[in-house]
């Protein structure tokens, strides 16, 4: 076969799978003319109601327009079933030819793979009843059960192996209809869970950055601020700087905690605990805060609260000295039934700097959700003398 014979066959078999029912009609009806020229007919005459042999070439009055009812069989295939069926038990009454019991056997496999379970269950019902029938009728017509029983096993042995045969490929379908669902759902649940888990980190980095971060970036604003102020003549601008330097150290060891922390995934980021607290207040001390410190405090609190009350110190001391510099703060931390709270209030201040600094409030709300995730509870807002930030954290001990 040369390469255009071979192109003309790959056409034709490409043809036959996008009109694969016009095809089996037409191979049906071909049949149907083959057996007619060829006289195979009459194959059940015990059921035939004529006076006597008729041409085969009428087996095509009912075997061309059974044909004709394939091309439609994915659109309604229950329903041409029992229109083909009428025109078998025709056929099966007078010229007994072959073609209708193909395009039968065609259609109940096309009704069964496209029927549910449950329509499955109905349709072999159908079969046994039919069946059944025939062979009575097939007994009352011939007296003689042999024949009866020879004609029921070939009509049920065809249908049968038919309808097993159906069905094994329905449930096939099914089968890869139900792992595949299963996949997608497999699938997105993982995506969500990536997604979560995505949201995860990227909350806890913004934590993270904030937390250690901008307290540093809004202290070094915070004392340039200081320096600028100044008179140039009187030399106190040196402090500041160092104070600066000081701070742009801080933030650049925080940073490169995160970014280790982001690289490798195995470092550790820096964290204030309990003892930092005393550091903290030093440091808004010699930023011009005053700060009183009252630590009655047990001993056995557990790390993860101990680090939510020095994030609350830090972050309330660093509003301190952006919006309020200069004020009078009194932080007390102490415990009630277990619980560990913490108060910091302050009076009087001002803005810390000449050029607006406003905030975002992500301060105040990455702290609540550390107190909401240990089960406690963060308040803030203003007081009679100025501003008060007020937590209750269950820690688990016996006070």
């Amino acid at each position: 076969m040369n390469g255009s014979e071979r192109r003309v066959a790959a056409s034709v078999v490409e043809w036959v799978r996008e009109h694969r029912s016009i095809a089996d009609a037409a191979g049906m009806a071909v049949l149907a003319i083959v057996l007619a020229a060829l006289g195979i007919v009459g194959l059940w005459t015990v059921f035939s109601v004529l006076p006597g042999e008729v041409s085969p070439w009428w087996s095509l009055a009912t075997a061309l327009p059974a044909c004709a009812v394939v091309p439609f069989r994915a659109r309604a295939p229950l329903a041409l079933l029992g229109v083909a069926l009428v025109l078998f038990a025709i056929d099966l009454m007078t010229v007994g030819g072959v073609v209708t019991l193909v395009v039968v056997l065609d259609l109940l496999y096309a009704a069964t793979r496209a029927a549910s379970a449950s329509g499955r269950r109905r349709i072999l019902l159908g079969i046994v009843i039919a069946v059944a029938g025939i062979g009575v009728v097939a007994l009352a017509a011939a007296d003689d059960v042999r024949v009866a029983v020879v004609v029921a096993l070939q009509l049920g042995a065809l249908a049968g192996m038919d309808y097993w045969y159906a069905t094994s490929v329905a449930q096939a379908h099914e089968l890869v209809a139900l792992h595949q669902g299963r996949a997608e759902d497999a699938e997105r649940l993982a995506a969500r869970d990536r997604d979560a888990a995505m949201r995860r980190e990227r909350e806890q980095m913004a934590r993270e950055l904030h937390d250690l971060v901008a307290g540093h970036v809004a202290a070094i604003a915070i004392r340039a601020e200081a320096a600028l102020s100044t008179d140039p003549a009187a030399g106190a601008d040196r402090p500041a700087l160092l104070a600066v330097r000081d701070s742009s150290l801080e933030a650049h060891q925080a940073l490169r905690s995160m970014i280790a922390v982001l690289r490798t995934g195995d470092a550790a980021v820096v964290s204030p605990h309990r003892g930092a607290i005393p550091a903290l207040v030093d440091d808004a001390r010699r930023q011009g805060l005053t700060v009183t410190l009252d630590d009655t405090l047990p001993g056995d609190i557990p790390s993860s609260v101990e680090l939510a009350v020095a994030r609350i110190v830090q972050e309330s001391l660093v509003n301190c000295l952006r919006h309020a510099a200069g004020a009078a703060v009194d932080v007390v931390l102490d415990s009630h039934h277990g619980d560990v709270r913490v108060r910091v209030d302050s009076r009087g201040g001002r803005p810390a700097t000449a050029v607006p600094m406003p905030g975002t409030g992500w301060g105040l709300e990455l702290l609540q959700e550390r107190a909401r995730a240990l089960g406690g509870a963060v308040e803030a807002g203003p007081s009679d003398a100025g501003w008060s930030v007020r937590a209750t954290i269950p820690a688990g001990f016996h006070a």
